[in-house]
């Protein structure tokens, strides 16, 4: 759960999100991720020491650089748990729409049965 809870946290701030989506799409440096925000490398870099506690972003060594690359298992976890519930609450709905179907035909019938 402490995963579960670190990935929440760090998803919860739509820089971090933002830095993400970009990550999904190619591995980044600290530089090349700074250049869409209006904030400085101090501030995106502390937005991925988060993103790097949670298991979200890691750092890799290439030369001079350090770009950063996303980890999707921390994601896949939050989604697994995410998909639990969803399942949950389908259930809950389709009880719900097969009530009001009950009550709508007993409406229905209600009626039919005043007309005569």
């Amino acid at each position: 759960m402490q995963t579960l809870d670190a990935t929440f946290s760090a998803l919860a701030d739509p820089t971090r999100r933002t830095i993400l989506m970009l990550l999904a799409k190619k591995d980044l440096t600290v530089m090349e991720l700074a250049k869409p925000f209006n904030m400085s490398q101090p501030a995106i870099s502390k937005h991925l020491k988060v993103l790097e506690q949670a298991g979200l972003v890691s750092t890799t060594i290439r030369a001079q650089e350090r770009p950063r690359r996303l980890e999707i298992a921390p994601l896949k976890t939050a989604i697994d748990w995410i998909e639990t519930y969803r399942q949950i609450w389908e259930k809950r709905y389709q009880a719900l729409d097969g009530l009001l179907g009950e009550l709508q035909t007993m409406q229905t019938k209600g009626k039919g049965k005043r007309k005569k």
